[in-house]
């Protein structure tokens, strides 16, 4: 255990080791990708994305061994029983730093299939991870802004049709589908901007869940719904993370059945049940802002 050494030390070790692990394991998962573009038999194919979803995987544990090195891991995680490597899952969380995805990963790795999230664009340009992300067919959205949006109202659904067709290739073999529903992380700024209702949470986007749920044709029956709660309500940067400046994190994960009238509707065109999805969402962020409130008071053991 390096716990005892400074900060800065324990953060450079960190940031080596993850450099390490990328830059290693790269090569490897770029030439199964290529591997499975050059014979497109679908038996072929999933046996390729399997290969590429092992060396994820065994990037994620190498993580986990500089996450255990650097620091004392004072997480407390509930509610991972009943978990299944093969089958699909569509997990939701609140998102306040990139230290979530470090600590999700962390959590389910073993547990589900390897996680997939949906990225921006211009994250493919990103050196070696990008790549790494294009060859486990990550999705990439081109997102656009409300202000763009109403300059050119015929781009509208193009984030819904972006999702379809990413989710298409994920319903052969099972698959853990991941979107943070804000879009972007928790920032008071943007809490202001939103005039968010919640005291803990950005308004949720539930449009790119019903495209998944839709795209995905009957096959994901589970939504995981994390909260993440950083001690203090203050998220960690990236080197404070890495750094082993993160204090108590209590990661709490209700596992929900989506509604069967979620799972082959028609959120595009069909305004009741557009309506009737929105409300559910809703109702799952105002539960997480309650939880989140009861998280910040429990007293640190």
């Amino acid at each position: 255990m390096l716990s005892f050494l400074p900060p800065w030390i324990k953060g450079s070790v960190a940031f080596i080791a993850l450099c390490a692990n990328t830059v290693l394991l790269a090569p490897a998962l770029v030439a199964v990708a290529i591997a499975r573009a050059l014979l497109p038999l679908p038996s072929w194919r999933r046996l390729c994305t399997r290969w590429a979803s092992s060396i994820a995987e065994l990037w994620i544990d190498i993580n986990g061994l500089w996450i255990r090195l650097t620091r004392r891991i004072d997480w407390k995680v509930e509610g991972l029983d009943g978990l299944h490597h093969d089958q699909w899952y569509l997990v939701t969380s609140n998102h306040q730093s990139w230290a979530d995805i470090f600590i999700l990963q962390y959590c389910l790795n073993h547990r589900v299939p390897l996680p997939k999230f949906f990225l921006k664009k211009q994250l493919i340009w990103v050196p070696v991870i990008g790549l790494c992300w294009w060859a486990l067919d990550f999705p990439f959205m081109q997102r656009h802004s409300r202000e763009y949006l109403e300059r050119h109202p015929e781009k509208r659904n193009q984030d819904l049709e972006s999702t379809r067709r990413a989710c298409e290739k994920f319903q052969y073999t099972p698959v853990t589908i991941f979107n943070f529903v804000e879009g972007t992380r928790f920032t008071r700024d943007k809490h202001r901007q939103q005039q968010s209702p919640y005291r803990h949470l950005l308004k949720p986007k539930a449009g790119g869940v019903a495209a998944v749920l839709d795209a995905m044709g009957g096959s994901i029956h589970s939504l995981l719904d994390f909260t993440i709660a950083y001690q203090g309500g203050r998220a960690p940067s990236f080197w404070e993370f890495i750094s082993g400046r993160t204090g108590r994190v209590t990661i709490h994960l209700d596992q929900r059945e989506i509604p069967e009238q979620f799972l082959h509707g028609d959120y595009a065109t069909d305004e009741a049940h557009r309506q009737e999805f929105q409300a559910w969402i809703r109702a799952i962020w105002e539960e997480k802002d309650a939880l989140l409130d009861a998280l910040y008071q429990r007293p640190v053991d």
